[in-house]
């Protein structure tokens, strides 16, 4: 009876505790052992095939630099620019017009490897100024897809949703560069 015991708490306890399961644990970029939030596990896990890490270079947080096809995340770096975040990504970034005609495959690649290199950062618990971007990169991939025809069908992915997270995430940023962001949620076309 004990042993049941010990077994059940033991069991309890493994199942509170939000640990790098054995998947993501395959992810090259994944190179600390920080506990990641379940949303980012998830998306690890999600993207970690479409992911390739050179281990001879290193960016953010010592995350090896990440590629996702013909992208790497050293190539589309915000950290290594002299702009702040925000207008890294607006430059970096930016949309054809009209914008169904944007490259959907290679803004998703972009995307990814932002996803990765913010999963490693996040399993050694470095700073996360890379949301800014990141949930920029979410954005446009989303205003490019309802502009496709395909709009996003999960909440959490939608537009509006991502305009907000955007502005949220960029307090020290100028209400300029916000107030494209802004603009550019209105154009869905």
């Amino acid at each position: 009876m004990k042993l049941i015991t010990v077994f059940a708490l033991g069991a309890g306890l493994a199942a509170s505790a939000p640990l790098v399961s054995e998947r993501q644990a395959n992810a090259c970029f994944l190179i600390g052992n920080d506990a990641l939030p379940k949303e980012v596990s998830d998306v690890a896990v999600n993207i970690q095939d479409r992911i390739t890490c050179d281990t001879s270079k290193t960016t953010i947080s010592g995350v090896p630099d990440v590629s996702s096809g013909d992208v790497s995340f050293s190539s589309v770096n915000f950290a290594a620019s002299s702009q702040t975040p925000l207008e890294f990504a607006l430059d970096k970034f930016a949309t054809p017009e009209p914008l169904r005609t944007a490259d959907l495959a290679t803004f998703q690649r972009q995307l990814d490897v932002y996803l990765a290199t913010e999963a490693g950062i996040r399993s050694v618990g470095g700073n996360l100024g890379i949301k800014v971007p990141k949930f920029f990169l979410q954005f446009q991939v989303s205003r490019i897809q309802t502009a496709q025809g395909n709009p996003p069908a999960a909440a959490g992915q939608q537009v509006d949703h991502l305009l907000q997270k955007v502005l949220k995430n960029a307090p020290k940023e100028s209400q300029q560069l916000k107030d494209q962001v802004t603009a550019l949620a209105k154009v869905l076309a």
